[in-house]
């Protein structure tokens, strides 16, 4: 089984420093690439320099994560490809347990490690954590972290078990999938394509997993932080996006519905906190929104998976009923 560890690097010459020497002494089984977004720094050269091995692939431009693995991945020839983030370090024997599930479990077609904060090693880390669901209104939760509640790592998640989706941090697929979906959608650029994606592989039947045999340590905003409005902005305008193509066609209008007047709720919030950057960043995702519908509304697949999501509101329980723990 070939596999293939791409790295998506955009001007991250500091990040490969600090992080790339981990997954090249660790990664013994797989061929590791840079798929590089046109950067402008030396972080190439740095590669070229002190990682020979290291096959270095060049995109014409800055795609962002969605398009840019797209493009780079059309020049991989592996059975796996292992996408992984510049800021996440790899552990000792982090491959083994993930190519033992993919070679026992031919209908598994994407599998996550267990994701740790790097800056706190005792906890999880908040995209990923120990595996991804979601619930009816596409709000994306994780096994370790549920909103802005993340959990300490108590060796409760080292098992295996199917989840709804899994971390672009790290992102294992059968490449064969990879090519029968066409890839992660272009339209996102960034944030919640990995869910997308991981939708549409549910839709056609295949099978996610979370595997806490394997580990990584990921930092986490080192492109796009909280604070950032242009991360407001993808996450609402990519989950409407998402929840378009993938909803049942019996659920698609009244939970496109409830979740803008619950995007207007959180609108509000930022209204009140004195963050009027973000609460733009809502309204201009939702004129992104409008403008898209009728080409997302084509992309909707034959057959929409009908059970997929925790059936209850992941923001009332939160917020209200106060359950912060998975």
């Amino acid at each position: 089984m070939k596999i293939a560890v791409v790295i998506l690097n955009w001007n991250g010459k500091k990040l490969l420093e600090q992080f790339l020497p981990s997954v090249v002494q660790n990664s013994p089984e797989a061929t590791v690439y840079i798929a590089d977004n046109a950067s402008a720094d030396d972080s190439i050269l740095f590669v070229t320099t002190h990682f020979p091995s290291v096959q270095i692939i060049k995109n014409e431009y800055n795609f962002g994560f969605a398009q840019g693995y797209n493009e780079a991945l059309k020049k991989v020839d592996a059975d796996i490809f292992a996408l992984v983030n510049s800021d996440v370090e790899v552990t000792r024997n982090w491959l083994q347990p993930i190519i033992e599930t993919f070679n026992n479990e031919p209908e598994t077609a994407i599998i996550q490690p267990k994701i740790i904060d790097y800056k706190r090693k005792d906890y999880f880390e908040y995209a990923g954590a120990g595996g991804g669901f979601i619930d009816k209104y596409g709000y994306p939760f994780c096994r370790g972290r549920i909103f802005e509640s993340i959990e300490k790592d108590l060796g409760q998640y080292n098992d295996s078990c199917e989840i709804f989706w899994a971390s672009g941090a790290c992102f294992f697929i059968r490449s064969s999938v990879y090519k029968e979906l066409n890839g992660f959608d272009t339209d996102f650029f960034a944030h919640q394509e990995e869910i997308d994606l991981c939708w549409r592989a549910k839709n056609k039947n295949y099978t996610i997993k979370y595997n806490g045999l394997s580990t990584i340590y990921h930092v986490g905003g080192a492109t796009l932080n909280e604070e950032n409005p242009k991360k407001t902005f993808l996450n609402f305008r990519n989950s409407l996006f998402m929840l378009t193509k993938n909803l049942p066609k019996e659920k698609l209008f009244s939970t496109i519905f409830i979740r803008m007047v619950l995007d207007g709720i959180a609108g509000i919030r930022f209204l009140l906190q004195g963050k009027f950057t973000h609460l733009f960043a809502i309204l201009k995702a939702h004129f992104h929104y409008y403008h898209l519908i009728n080409r997302n509304l084509r992309k909707r697949n034959d057959f929409q998976l009908k059970s997929y999501y925790y059936k209850n509101s992941i923001v009332y329980d939160y917020y209200i009923k106060k359950r912060h723990n998975f």
